[in-house]
């Protein structure tokens, strides 16, 4: 891995790509690894997806199964990187696609952003709601309050609406709010591992923290604990999503070339990490695993920090975790936020051009982040009659997000001349790009296979329906007119040029 030095401004640079700076440019480094590592969050995925790896793989999945999809993921981070570093805009993977593609630049740019604009609305949908759910069992640990789907739907309203709001206010209180974030997950994880560590009276043997399997998806076909392993690795991919974010903010921060990029690769390498030590700590501290992985309060981790450390222990360990997810959302509204603002500065969103308002006052696009925060409560809607929901949500958003991460990537091999950015992976650029596309290829089979037997409707896995819908509607609309005006990313820097605007930048 190599650095080449900067060939301009942060703000030239923008103008080279063809983007006025709107945005205003107040992150450092550190804050825009921070977004990306607050959207990972190990706290909020691997804990409200705990149980899915539980019924499918178990303490094999959970443990391995971490550390071996998180050095995937760093390869796909990595290759993602690179790119980013040559083109440092908020539109990032649908710009990156148009601007890597040899031909039909434009349909590339369409494609890839809206799956990209699919994945970020489900994967806030799927955040937001663990974190519903997290609160729920932590109200109901606190003030003995009953879970029910209408209350942790409520519960996710509240939670999503403030985010919203937080957003709204402008990117400073964001870039507090993650830094803190940021520290509040590396030590939180060292509250929990430790007191985990110490206090139970018992642990599960070491050896079967890392090779016990188990089965409770209903499956029991030849091969079916294989498949169980298979379908739980979903628990890691679900929670190695987001780190796009550090591309998407590049537009406010500073030295995007070398920071963005660095955020990218850093989110994923801290969480992997950091996620391994809690994982083995937590499962380390099992103590009645059907009782838990069916728990009456809906989330397997809370039942199992009240049993190994008893309630009141127990119950703050939750707070730490709900606090960590209410984090996670508010950084996964502004990552998504600013992936629509881009989309629309391009035309490419119905209403692009309400979208695309930047107010002038906090410098954040608002109605790109409420029109996120709307969708997503949509695709969470179906949660007050199917339990499956919340699963589909994670589907969803990693065969989204990683479709839109690895087209790039595809693209930038078959592209001879691409000229490398200040940070690039130099002669690794081949065989991690390779390894990276072809990873993404296995999940996305993976992911839409039924995760439930026998299969009903009240279990069947609807992310092939939910990501056909969306192909369809962009492929119908591509055809029917799109093609005819959406030309790709748009260079604002002209558009303003031409009405006689100002073009300086923006601070």
């Amino acid at each position: 891995m190599s650095v080449n030095p900067a060939p301009s401004t942060d703000e030239e640079r923008l103008a080279q790509l063809g983007y006025q700076q709107e945005l205003h440019r107040r992150l450092s480094g550190f804050s825009n690894f921070a977004v990306s590592f607050s959207i990972i969050s190990i706290l909020a995925g691997a804990i409200t997806s705990y149980g899915i790896a539980m019924a499918a793989g178990g303490p094999m999945v959970i443990t391995l199964g971490w550390l071996f999809v998180g050095i995937m993921v760093t390869v796909v981070a990595l290759a993602m990187a690179e790119v980013c570093s040559a083109y440092p805009t908020a539109g990032a993977l649908y710009w990156w696609a148009a601007a890597l593609a040899k031909r039909n630049k434009a349909a590339w740019a369409w494609f890839v952003g809206w799956f990209n604009f699919l994945g970020e609305v489900a994967v806030t949908a799927a955040i937001d709601f663990g974190a519903a759910i997290t609160t729920s069992a932590f109200l109901s640990l606190a003030f003995d309050m009953e879970v029910t789907a209408g209350r942790t739907f409520l519960i996710f309203l509240v939670i999503i609406v403030v985010h919203g709001l937080l957003n709204t206010f402008g990117v400073n209180l964001v870039r507090v709010l993650s830094d803190v974030s940021a520290w509040w997950h590396l030590i939180g994880v060292a509250v929990i591992v430790v007191l985990l560590a110490v206090l139970p009276d018992q642990h599960k043997p070491i050896s079967e923290v890392f090779t016990e399997v188990h089965n409770a998806t209903g499956f029991t076909f030849a091969g079916a604990g294989v498949y169980a392993v298979l379908i739980g690795l979903l628990m890691a991919q679900y929670t190695y999503t987001g780190y796009d974010a550090s591309a998407h903010v590049a537009e406010e921060t500073h030295d995007a070339a070398r920071a963005a990029p660095r955020g990218i690769v850093m989110s994923v390498v801290v969480s992997v990490i950091a996620g391994f030590v809690l994982l083995f700590a937590i499962t380390w501290s099992i103590q009645d695993y059907d009782a838990q992985r069916t728990t009456a309060l809906g989330l397997p981790p809370a039942q199992i920090f009240i049993d190994a450390v008893g309630h009141n222990t127990g119950t703050f360990l939750l707070f730490i975790c709900m606090v960590a997810q209410w984090f996670c959302g508010m950084a996964s509204v502004t990552a998504n936020s600013r992936m629509s603002y881009a989309f629309a500065r391009d035309g490419a969103l119905p209403g692009s051009r309400l979208w695309k308002q930047v107010n002038p006052r906090t410098g954040t696009p608002t109605n790109s982040i409420w029109l996120c925060v709307s969708l997503s409560t949509l695709l969470v809607l179906p949660s007050l009659w199917n339990t499956t929901a919340y699963l589909a949500a994670t589907s969803i958003a990693v065969i989204g997000l990683y479709i839109a991460y690895v087209a790039p990537v595809f693209l930038r091999r078959r592209n001879a001349e691409f000229e490398d950015g200040p940070w690039t992976l130099g002669k690794w650029s081949a065989p991690i790009g390779w390894i990276a596309i072809v990873w993404v290829g296995i999940i996305c089979v993976l992911f839409v296979l039924p995760t439930a037997g026998p299969i009903t409707a009240s279990n069947f896995n609807y992310t092939i329906v939910a990501v056909a819908v969306v192909v369809g509607i962009a492929t119908v609309w591509w055809f029917a007119g799109a093609r005819k005006w959406f030309t790709g990313p748009r260079q604002n820097v002209i558009e303003k040029a031409a009405h006689g605007e100002q073009t300086m930048p923006n601070q």
